[in-house]
């Protein structure tokens, strides 16, 4: 990491480090947002197409994958993370093949990456009066999927030989979308002092705002939704907060909690010195902490190991094979920690680095995915239902049509994008059930498939019953009918002898016939779910003949008043 302070941990922590230090630190901010089109772009199905279009100053561009490239320079380690997953996974991830169309449907990729190449460096002053750090950056995307409003930002930065205390804290606070609260001194709760972000000249293109207490505070209470720290505003945009005076014809809003998903990685130069304090304060992201006493009692540590850590290769051996590599997940959070001085552990192309940053990453990207796209359709249904009025026939069609979207859009994903495992190699396997796990992403589907079902029950009922008005309505005019035709049958019969009638006779006997017949029929529509209630009741053979009267009449008087 460049420091303007290198050696230096913020104050208060340099009796914490006990020497151990990052030799490499990373770490991977991934934030899912809900995304909100409106105007022209409201019904879009491609939001990446959208965005990006939007405007000239847009400073994002899609980002061409390894496969469109020469084949001949396709690498290696694309290769092994290719062939790390399942081939529902891998057309999912890398399409089918450019411009080819397999079984009608099309060969892309239905995710959209996004790039913005223009930041160079996050500074960060992670608490008032500690030095300002420098964390490179590596890139930051924006993902965007096919069909479905979430878009993930993924913020990916790194720093070489710090403290590792000051790794732990930069991993509890960087990843704020706004303050939780804000101490006496008016200092953000567990937020940095301030985020900049730094353009390859040198220049601070913005800055975050997490001490404007009266801003956060009024956003809430005029629009009752959290507002987002000013750096990340910049960061986003053209998309814009759905709570906001801004233009924008793409809009986000959050999606869970105000503290973004991590990755993190730390090559650590005595990881052996590393208490068991340590390693819970990693994987539940908790920031820096003495190594031995444990942030929680033991009777809530119990399963620690059991429950977050994934100890396949944590494990020191003679041979150097094992790097002693252990990952953790809370699934907030996915942490790997080894041995600096182990060549597999840093190796770009083949170790746990490489696997960190690609297969891993991808990883804990689609177990992400799952949850906010579950909680959007949880968002989109709910808002349905609050705008349902039965007595509003608008509304009622309004809700019918968003429903079948729905559920329409909820198949798809289901299809789509839906996978209970990623991949059949151990590790990848193993992470995956880990963080979706932790995630609670099986219970939220089914949670979601049920409100999906519930809907549809409620729209087939209401279908159904519709129906079953229809056919009473049908059946009550057609037995009405019958008095009608058997009146006006005669005109055909050989009783009278209308054709030898001047025309003008026939068309008034005509005339008579036919007004009272349209008037009954007409009167015989409006009334006819009385009268459909009236034939029940003479129908009914369990009634007494005196009862059955009563009914009658009843039935007879409701209708005549009404």
């Amino acid at each position: 990491m460049d420091q303007r302070n290198p050696a230096a941990a913020p104050p208060g922590m340099q009796d914490r480090t006990r020497g151990v230090a990052a030799t490499h630190f990373r770490n991977i901010l991934v934030w899912p947002v809900h995304l909100v089109a409106t105007g022209s772009a409201a019904n879009t199905h491609d939001h990446a197409g959208v965005f990006a279009k939007l405007g000239p100053n847009n400073p994002w561009r899609e980002l061409e994958d390894e496969f469109t490239g020469d084949p001949a320079q396709f690498q290696e380690r694309h290769y092994h993370e290719f062939v790390t997953f399942l081939p529902p996974t891998q057309r999912f991830l890398y399409g089918q093949g450019i411009g080819k169309k397999i079984d009608g449907t099309s060969g892309e990729s239905p995710i959209k990456v996004m790039r913005r190449s223009d930041i160079a460096t996050v500074r960060v002053a992670l608490t008032e009066g500690a030095p300002e750090i420098d964390l490179k950056v590596a890139h930051i995307d924006l993902y965007f999927f096919y069909d479905i409003d979430v878009a993930i930002l993924v913020l990916e930065v790194f720093a070489d030989d710090i403290p590792l205390a000051v790794a732990q804290d930069v991993m509890l606070r960087l990843g704020r979308a706004y303050p939780a609260w804000w101490e006496k001194s008016g200092a953000p709760g567990h937020c940095p002092a301030c985020v900049s972000w730094i353009s390859h000249d040198g220049a601070v293109m913005s800055s975050s705002d997490y001490q404007d207490r009266i801003k956060f505070l009024s956003h809430v209470g005029q629009h009752r939704a959290p507002g987002v720290a000013a750096h990340l505003e910049f960061l986003l945009n053209p998309l814009v907060p759905h709570y906001s005076d801004e233009v924008g014809v793409l809009r986000y809003r959050q999606l869970e909690y105000y503290r973004m998903p991590q990755m993190a990685l730390l090559a650590l130069n005595e990881p052996e010195q590393l208490a068991r304090g340590d390693y819970v304060r990693l994987a539940l992201a908790n920031g820096p902490g003495d190594g031995s006493p444990l942030p929680y009692t033991e009777r809530y540590l119990a399963d620690f190991e059991a429950k977050y850590c994934y100890d396949r290769y944590f494990e020191r051996r003679a041979d150097g094979e094992w790097p002693g590599t252990r990952y953790m997940s809370c699934g907030h959070a996915l942490v790997v920690t080894g041995d600096a001085d182990n060549a597999f552990f840093m190796d770009q192309t083949h170790g746990v680095m490489s696997s960190f940053r690609h297969q891993h990453f991808l990883i804990f990207l689609i177990a992400h995915f799952h949850k906010a796209a579950l909680l959007m359709f949880s968002d989109r249904l709910a808002e349905a239902v609050a705008r349902l009025d039965v007595a509003n026939r608008d509304e009622l069609r309004g809700f019918r049509a968003q429903t079948r979207l729905a559920l329409e859009n909820f198949l798809r994903f289901t299809h789509r994008y839906w996978f209970h495992t990623v991949s059949n190699q151990s590790d990848a396997h193993d992470l995956f059930a880990l963080c979706r796990k932790h995630l609670d992403i099986d219970p939220l589907y089914d949670h979601i498939r049920q409100e999906v079902e519930a809907m549809s029950q409620y729209l087939e009922n209401e279908a159904t019953r519709k129906q079953q008005e229809s056919m009473a309505r049908l059946t009550v005019v057609t037995t009405l009918g019958l008095i009608g035709t058997v009146a006006t049958g005669f005109l055909g019969m050989n009783l009278f002898d209308h054709a030898s009638l001047s025309p003008l006779a026939r068309a008034g006997i005509f005339g008579l016939v036919f007004a009272p017949t349209l008037v009954l029929t007409l009167v015989t529509v409006a009334r006819s779910q009385r009268l459909s209630e009236f034939f029940d009741a003479m129908a009914n053979e369990g009634v007494a003949t005196g009862g059955k009267f009563r009914a009658l009449t009843r039935v007879f008087v409701r209708n005549r008043s009404g």
